[in-house]
C-alpha cells in the first residue's frame, strides 16, 4: 500500500491521536516539522491555523492539504507524526513508508536569518520556552516589538511551545533585522541557560534547609491514620489498602491498573494545557487517606520525586480562614513558615512552578462553590481563600503548578471540570481489596477468616465493605458482627448503629446488647453529639472550638469516647479543635439528632429531604437554620452561601434518618421518644420519599414517536431509592414503583456500586411492568451483579457496560436470567470477561428460545470462546442481534460462528468488529448472507480483509436482496479496490 493511501486508510485513527487529547500541541508540533521541511509554505500553515476554529477542524485541514499535495508530502507527514506522538498514542498506527528529510533541509544554505527561524523551528520552539521573557526585552530594546507585541505573546491562555510559536510568528512578520535579533540572543543564551540547570540541580541551601523541614511535617502529619483503630492512632503503613483507581474518561488505553504516581503523571491527559487532576470518589471511598499515602511517599522520598515542594491542604480547615491572604502567606501560614530567607524560597516556587505539587483534600466541604468568575494573577495580591483556591486550580494563579485536588462528584461541575487535566475515579475496595483490609486489620488470621467467612455469607454486607470508611466500621466490630447471626446488618445504617454500639459497650461496665440499655447508659452523650454534628452539617462547619463544643454540652468524657478526634489542621498549644472521625459519622450523629430530640420542630425532616435548584438555595437562608428552636448562631454567618458543600451531607443524613426509623430500628427510639412522635416522623420520611418520587417521574419527557418511553435517572434519584431501601419498608417500595411507567430507566454515570445495586434491586422488584435496565459505566461490578438478581424477574434487557466484570459473576447472572420469562437483553460491553464466560452465555442460547440479543464487544473473548458461542447458536432460533467488536476471534472464530449461524433465520445484526478476521472468516461469513432471510447488516470494519474475502462477499449479495449494508471501513484494501468495490455493490460501506 503506498503512503497516500496509508495516510487516507488511518485518517479516523490519525485525526483522533491529533486531536482526541484537547490539546493542540501534537498537530501544532507536526506543522513545525512540515514547516522546516518545506512541505508546506506559509500560506498553507496560516489556513489551518484560523484562530477560533475548532481543533477538529485545523486537524481535517491538515489531513486534507497533506493527502492533496502526494506521496512525498504524505511520507514526511508520517515521519512528523511519529515524532510527535507519545508511544501510547502512536500504538495502532502504521508509519510504512515515512521519511524525513529535516537534516537536508538543515544542512542547505540558509540565506536569511528568517529562512533559518523557519528551517529550525522546532528545535527553535523548546529551545525558547525557558527564555522568551529574554528574548521579548532583546526584541523590545532593539526597538523591533513594542508592549503591545509582548502582551500577545504572553497571553495566559498559551502554554509555553505556543508562547515560542506565536513569539516566532511574529518576528517573522518584523523582517529580517527582528529574526536576527532573535538568532544572537539564542546564540549568546548557553550560558545562561546552563546557570539555570545549575540552579535547579543545586538549590541554595535555605532553600534544602526549607525542603527538608517540610518534608518532616509532612511525614509528622501523614504518617498515622488517626481515623482508623478506637482512640489510637494506627500507623499507615500497616493499615494502608489500595483502593481501585479509574480514569474518568472512557476509551483511554491504560496497561494493567492505575498506580498512585498515575494520578499526577501523563496518562489519561485530556487537556495538556491544564495543571489540575481532580481525584473524585463518594463519602468513604477513601480519598483523604489517598492524599494522605502520596504525601507520605513525597516525605519519605519514595514517590513524586520530580517536586521539590509538596504543599498540603485541607479544605475544611480553609473554612475556617477568614482573613484575606496572598499565595505566599497561604502556602508558608498553611503548610510550613521557612526559618529564613522566606523572599529567596518564594521566588524559587515562582520560577520553577513545574516542580511545585499543591494537594486540596475535600472541595465539596468549601463553604463556596466553584467560580471562574473572579480572576486573579497576582501571587502577591490578598484575597479571600477561596478566590485563592479557585484561581490555582483554574491556572490564573501559579500556572505550571500542579494541583491535585479530592472532591466528591456532587460538587464538581461542568465549570470546574473544563480546567482540570484529567479526572481520576476513586472506586473503593475491590474484592480483593477487602480481603486485603480485614487480614491487615486483623494480625489474628483465625479472626480475619472469620469475618471474611462471615462477609462471604452475607453479600448485602460484601457490598457494603466496598466503601473502605465501611469496611473499617466492619472489621473494628468484628465480636458484635460475628455474634449478629441472623441478624447481620443489611443496610448502611445498621453498620453505623455497630459502631456505635462497639463505642458504647467499651465505656460500660456491663456488656449488653443493642436495645437493652447501652443507649439509655448514653442517652445525653448521642445527644449532645447529636447538636453538634446537627448544627455543624447545617452550617457547613466540620471543626469545632472548644466553645462551640461547650455550648452543645459536649464534654472531655464525651470526647474520650472516641466518635469526635483532635484536628491535626487547626489545633495549636493554645486551643485545640475537634472533629468527627469521618464526615459520615457527622451525618449519622446528626439524623440520631433528628430522631430522638425534641428541640427540633415539625419542618426539619421536610427541610431535610427537600431537593431545591442551586440558584433557589443560594438565595436563601441555610436551609435547616429555621428547624432549631433556639436561635443559631452560625445561621446568620452565613446566610446566602452556596448549597453544593452541604447537599451531599444532608443526603447522607437524611439516608440514616430513613434508616433509623426502620420497623427494626423504632423499638430502640421508643423509650425516649413517645410512640406517636415516631410515627409522625416515619410519616414525614414516607411523605417525603413520596414526593420526591413523584417530582422525577413528572419530569419524563414523553417519547418521540415509534421510540420506548424512556426515564433517564439523575443521581438525586439513586439517592432516594437508597432511603427507601434503608427504610426497608417493603409497601414504600411498591407504592414507589407503582407510579412509574416507562419501558426503559438509564442509570448510566450515577456512581452505582454494589451498596447501590443492592437497593436498587430491593425497589426494583416492585415495579408493575417489566423495563430496560442501563447501568452503563458505573462500579457495579461482580458484588454489584450478584446484588442486582432479586430484581432480574422485573428486566426484560440489561446492560452492563464498563462496569470491572469478570466471569466470576457470569455463572449466577445466566442461571437467574434463565429462570426469568421477561429476560431476553444483555450487553456486557467493556468488561473483564474471557473465553470462561462464553460457556455460560452457550447455555442461555440453546436454554432460552426467545432471547433476542447478546453484546460481548470489548472483551477478551477469542476463537475458542467463539466457538462455545457457536455451540449454542446452533440450537437457537430467536437471537436477533449479536455484538462480539472488539474481541480477537479471528478466522477460526468467524468460521465457527458462520457455521451455526448460516441457516439462522431470526439474526439481523451481526458485528465482528476489529477481530483480526481475514479473507477466510469473511468468505465463511458469505454464506450467511447467501442462505439468510433476515440478516440486515454486518459489521467488519478494523479487520484485516482482502480483495479476496470481499469478492465472496459480493457474490453472495448478488443472491441475497435483503441484506443492507455490510461495512468494511479499515481494512486491506486499496484506494483503487474500495472505489471498483464500491461501484460494484453500493452496500459495501468502506
Amino acid at each position: 500500500m503506498c503512503v497516500q493511501e496509508l495516510v487516507l486508510k488511518q485518517r479516523t485513527e490519525i485525526l483522533h491521536a491529533l486531536c482526541s487529547s484537547g490539546s493542540a500541541e501534537h498537530l501544532e508540533g507536526v506543522l513545525d516539522i512540515l514547516l522546516a521541511q518545506g512541505e508546506l509554505i506559509w500560506e498553507d500553515y496560516q489556513g489551518i491555523q484560523v484562530p477560533g476554529r475548532a481543533l477538529y477542524s485545523n486537524g481535517r485541514q491538515l489531513l486534507d492539504l497533506v493527502y492533496t499535495k502526494g506521496v512525498g508530502t504524505c511520507g514526511s507527514f508520517l515521519s512528523a507524526l511519529q515524532q510527535v506522538l507519545p508511544e501510547a498514542q502512536r500504538a495502532g498506527l502504521s508509519f510504512s513508508g515515512s521519511h524525513s528529510n529535516l537534516e537536508d533541509k538543515e544542512e542547505q544554505h540558509q540565506s536569511t536569518s528568517t529562512q533559518t527561524l523557519l528551517n529550525q523551528r522546532p528545535s527553535l520552539v523548546s529551545e525558547l520556552q525557558g527564555c522568551i521573557d529574554g528574548v521579548l526585552k532583546a526584541l523590545v530594546a532593539s526597538g523591533h516589538f513594542t508592549s503591545t507585541d509582548c502582551n500577545e505573546v504572553l497571553l495566559p491562555i498559551h502554554t509555553p511551545s505556543q508562547q515560542a510559536r506565536h513569539l516566532l510568528d511574529h518576528v517573522r512578520s518584523k523582517g529580517e533585522p527582528a529574526a536576527k535579533v532573535v538568532l544572537q540572543y539564542i546564540q549568546e543564551k548557553p550560558e545562561s541557560g546552563s546557570q539555570l540547570s545549575q540552579e535547579i540541580l543545586t538549590p541554595t541551601k535555605e532553600f534544602l534547609k526549607y525542603q527538608k523541614k517540610l518534608s518532616s511535617s509532612v511525614s509528622a502529619q501523614s504518617c498515622f491514620l488517626s481515623s482508623y483503630g478506637g482512640t489510637s492512632h494506627m500507623s499507615l503503613d500497616d493499615i494502608y489498602t489500595e483502593a481501585q483507581l479509574e480514569l474518568a474518561q472512557n476509551g483511554v488505553d491504560v496497561h494493567g491498573p492505575l498506580g498512585l504516581e498515575d494520578i499526577v503523571g501523563t496518562v489519561g491527559t485530556v487537556n495538556e494545557e491544564a495543571d489540575t487532576v481532580l481525584v473524585s470518589g463518594e463519602a468513604g471511598s477513601g480519598k483523604s487517606t489517598l492524599l494522605q499515602r502520596l504525601h507520605l511517599l513525597w516525605a519519605r522520598g519514595a514517590a513524586l520525586q520530580d517536586f521539590l515542594l509538596l504543599f498540603p491542604f485541607s479544605c475544611r480547615m480553609l473554612n475556617s480562614e477568614h482573613k484575606e491572604l496572598s499565595v505566599k502567606e497561604l502556602l508558608f501560614q498553611h503548610c510550613c513558615w521557612p526559618d529564613r530567607e522566606q523572599e529567596e524560597i518564594f521566588q524559587f516556587i515562582l520560577d520553577h512552578p513545574h516542580l511545585i505539587l499543591f494537594t486540596f483534600d475535600g472541595l465539596d466541604e468549601l463553604k463556596q462553590s466553584f467560580s471562574d468568575e473572579h480572576r486573579l494573577c497576582c501571587p502577591t495580591q490578598r484575597a479571600p481563600v477561596h478566590v485563592l483556591l479557585f484561581n490555582l486550580i483554574q491556572g490564573s494563579l501559579m500556572k505550571g503548578v500542579q494541583k491535585v485536588v479530592a472532591s466528591r462528584p456532587e460538587a464538581v461541575g461542568p465549570v470546574l471540570k473544563k480546567h482540570l487535566r484529567k479526572e481520576v475515579l476513586l472506586k473503593g475496595f475491590s474484592p480483593s481489596g477487602i480481603d486485603c483490609f480485614v487480614r491487615k486489620h486483623h494480625r489474628d488470621p483465625t479472626v480475619a477468616a472469620k469475618v471474611l467467612e462471615s462477609l462471604q455469607t452475607n453479600t448485602a454486607l460484601l457490598g457494603l465493605c466496598h466503601s473502605p470508611v465501611l469496611c473499617w466500621i466492619v472489621s473494628q466490630c468484628h465480636k458484635e458482627l460475628l455474634g449478629c447471626g441472623e441478624g447481620s446488618p443489611q443496610t448502611i445504617t445498621d453498620v453505623y448503629l455497630l459502631i456505635l454500639e462497639h463505642f458504647f459497650q467499651r465505656q460500660s461496665s456491663t456488656k449488653s446488647t443493642v436495645g437493652s440499655g447501652w443507649l439509655q447508659e448514653h442517652l445525653t452523650t448521642v445527644l449532645h453529639l447529636g447538636q453538634l454534628a446537627f448544627e455543624g452539617i447545617q452550617t457547613t462547619c466540620y471543626i469545632f472550638s472548644g466553645i462551640e463544643l461547650e455550648k452543645c454540652g459536649v464534654t472531655e468524657t464525651n470526647i474520650c469516647i472516641g466518635f469526635l478526634i483532635q484536628s491535626k489542621a487547626m489545633s495549636s498549644t493554645h486551643s485545640k479543635y475537634y472533629e468527627f472521625r469521618h464526615v459520615t459519622k457527622q451525618c449519622f450523629f446528626a439524623a440520631l439528632y433528628i430522631v430522638l430530640s425534641n428541640n427540633t420542630n415539625r419542618s426539619v425532616i421536610p427541610k431535610l429531604f427537600e431537593q431545591k435548584d442551586l440558584k433557589e438555595t443560594c438565595q436563601s437562608r441555610t436551609c435547616l437554620g429555621v428547624c432549631l428552636s433556639s436561635t443559631d448562631q452560625h445561621g446568620q454567618a452565613f446566610e446566602g452561601e452556596a448549597r453544593a458543600a452541604k447537599t451531599p451531607n444532608l443526603q447522607i443524613t437524611a439516608t440514616f434518618v430513613s434508616g433509623l426509623l426502620s420497623p427494626c430500628h423504632r423499638s430502640l427510639w421508643l423509650p425516649y421518644c413517645s410512640s406517636a412522635v415516631v410515627e409522625r416522623r416515619v410519616s414525614q420520611v414516607v411523605k417525603c420519599l413520596s414526593k420526591g418520587m413523584q417530582k422525577h417521574f413528572k419530569s419524563i419527557p414523553q417519547p418521540v414517536k415509534g421510540e420506548k418511553k424512556s426515564m433517564h435517572a439523575m443521581p438525586a434519584f439513586v439517592w432516594l431509592i437508597k432511603c427507601i431501601y434503608e427504610l426497608q419498608e417493603s409497601r414504600v417500595a411498591k407504592d414507589a414503583m407503582s407510579k412509574l411507567e416507562v419501558d426503559h430507566l438509564k442509570l448510566t454515570y450515577c456512581n452505582i456500586g454494589p451498596v447501590e445495586c443492592t437497593a436498587i434491586a430491593y425497589v426494583l422488584q416492585h415495579l408493575r411492568n417489566p423495563v430496560g435496565i442501563q447501568l452503563d459505566n458505573n462500579t457495579v461490578g461482580d458484588v454489584g451483579v450478584e446484588q442486582l438478581l432479586p430484581c432480574m424477574h422485573m428486566c426484560n434487557s440489561l446492560y452492563l457496560r464498563n462496569n470491572n466484570i469478570t466471569d466470576d459473576a457470569i455463572g449466577k447472572l445466566i442461571a437467574k436470567g434463565i429462570q426469568c420469562d421477561n429476560f431476553r437483553k444483555i450487553a456486557l460491553f467493556n468488561n473483564k470477561l474471557t473465553d470462561a464466560c462464553t460457556q455460560h452465555f452457550s447455555h442461555l442460547l440453546k436454554t432460552k428460545q426467545d432471547f433476542l440479543a447478546l453484546r460481548l464487544g470489548n472483551n477478551n473473548i477469542t476463537a475458542k470462546g467463539a466457538k462455545q458461542l457457536a455451540e449454542g447458536l446452533t440450537f437457537n432460533r430467536s437471537l436477533s442481534h449479536l455484538g462480539l467488536w472488539g474481541n480477537k476471534i479471528g478466522d477460526e472464530g468467524a468460521e465457527a460462528l458462520a457455521r451455526a449461524l448460516e441457516n439462522s433465520t431470526s439474526l439481523v445484526w451481526l458485528s465482528l468488529v476489529g477481530n483480526g478476521v481475514g479473507s477466510a472468516g469473511a468468505c465463511a461469513l458469505a454464506n450467511i448472507i447467501k442462505n439468510s432471510s433476515s440478516l440486515e447488516e454486518l459489521w467488519l470494519t478494523d479487520n484485516c480483509i482482502t480483495r479476496t474475502g470481499v469478492e465472496c462477499l459480493i457474490q453472495a449479495l448478488q443472491r441475497n436482496t435483503h441484506v443492507k449494508s455490510i461495512w468494511l471501513r479499515n481494512n486491506d484494501l486499496s484506494l483503487a479496490e474500495v472505489q471498483e468495490m464500491t461501484e460494484r455493490e453500493s452496500r459495501l460501506i468502506f
